[in-house]
């Protein structure tokens, strides 16, 4: 597959905002393993082989288990992640696939049981992000590393 254009060099201001919105990310209070399960989760959803590469890669060398990550696409059927986990990999799922039903208001007041609003909208921001990304990979075939 042939990459395309390269929107990092024809619009170097488009990255510019993107990485700010990384900036403020890299702010907030959400663990490296919640910001993991986010990325590679929507990633999958979104059939970004960069991204998925990547934030595998990345989890990995922030000590997440081979097993946690093989599980990502199957989580509803392990016991592999905990209720809070659960939580933003529902979350994750119902942002990244907003056009079928929106953000239910169960997957909302479960969320509630575990976060605050500041930290809701934080997953929220983190997940709109890596969307954003994918979506630019995925328009763009920006292929991932061979290994």
């Amino acid at each position: 597959m042939k990459s395309r254009i390269k929107i990092k060099d024809l619009e170097p201001n488009a990255y510019v905002a993107m990485y700010g919105l990384e900036k403020y990310l890299s702010s907030t209070s959400i663990s490296k393993t919640y910001k993991s399960l986010i990325k590679i989760r929507a990633s999958q959803i979104n059939g970004c082989a960069f991204c998925i590469q990547m934030h595998t890669r990345e989890a990995r060398q922030e000590g997440e288990t081979e097993q946690r990550i093989y599980a990502l696409s199957a989580w509803r059927e392990t016991p592999f992640f905990a209720p809070e986990e659960r939580v933003i990999l529902a979350l994750t799922e119902e942002v990244t696939l907003i056009s079928k039903i929106g953000v239910s208001d169960a997957v909302y007041k479960e969320a509630e049981k575990y976060f605050d609003g500041n930290y809701i909208a934080q997953l929220i921001m983190t997940i709109v992000s890596i969307n954003g990304w994918n979506r630019i990979a995925v328009a763009t075939r920006l292929a991932p590393e061979v290994i």
